[in-house]
């Protein structure tokens, strides 16, 4: 019995460190979904743009100005917004409906939610990136046009 007792325990060491090993590698893969870090170009103006996905570095516009905010802040990394023509990322929900149904989700407004987010997720996203009163208007704006549709 002695003997098995340390065959198990030598099984076990190497598993572990096995299965360390293998998802190590798995995390330091990249991960398409996630978004890439926002970059700061400067425009003509002289005005900075933040850039953060790959749909706004290969130039893909949205047909709706409304639409633009979602790209400039990174959100169509994970997000679309059919509705608005905004194409995005598939890991996040499709915002079309957002203006009416965040409320029964969250219990609060979009506007609320965007300011202090009751996700884990977005509470991480908007930590990193916050909304200035300016764009958090503009995302509210554009989602109650997009739910109008």
């Amino acid at each position: 019995m002695k003997d098995n007792r340390g065959y198990l325990i030598f099984a076990f060491v190497i598993t572990f460190l096995l299965m360390s090993i293998f998802f190590l590698a798995l995390s330091t893969k990249e991960d398409p979904a996630k978004p890439e870090q926002t970059a700061t170009e400067n425009t003509d103006s002289g005005a900075t743009k933040d850039t953060a996905s790959k749909e706004v570095d290969k130039g893909e516009t949205t047909s709706s100005k409304a639409g633009q905010v979602f790209e400039q802040k990174g959100c169509v990394s994970c997000h679309a917004i059919s509705k608005l023509n905004v194409k995005g990322g598939s890991t996040g929900p499709d915002l079309s409906d957002a203006y009416k149904t965040v409320d029964g989700k969250h219990g609060k407004s979009v506007d609320e939610f965007l300011k202090e987010p009751s996700s884990a997720v977005m509470s991480g996203v908007i930590k990193d990136n916050p909304l200035t009163d300016k764009e958090r208007k503009d995302i509210v704006d554009a989602l109650k046009e997009a739910s109008e549709k």
